[in-house]
């Protein structure tokens, strides 16, 4: 019987995905999700190319969805933010204009 390894972060990046996703509506979500799609992509990679050596590929892959939700999430929220900065800069430069 062969003794199989656990992919390498592949509980590092479910705890990023989920932490991407919690954390979304911080902003800080977006890097949290880019970290774990970075980590992911290295451990996809070892089990496409040996898938009977490894264990762990289902919490790799959840974490890899969940960080991409977590990215988009938080680069909605992001452009939220910049779009309500936007709005309230333009209506204080008129309102500063319009009192000079």
């Amino acid at each position: 019987m062969e003794i199989k390894k656990t992919l390498p972060n592949a509980i590092a990046v479910l705890v990023l995905g989920i932490c991407s996703i919690v954390f979304s509506c911080l902003g800080i979500g977006l890097i949290l999700g880019i970290i774990g799609l970075v980590l992911s992509s290295n451990g996809r990679k070892l089990y496409k190319e040996s898938p009977n050596s490894y264990e762990g590929f289902g919490m790799l892959n959840a974490g890899f969805i969940m960080s991409i939700i977590g990215t988009a999430l938080g680069s909605i929220y992001v452009l939220y933010i910049l779009f309500y900065i936007v709005i309230i800069g333009g209506a204080l430069a008129t309102i500063f204009a319009a009192a000079h």
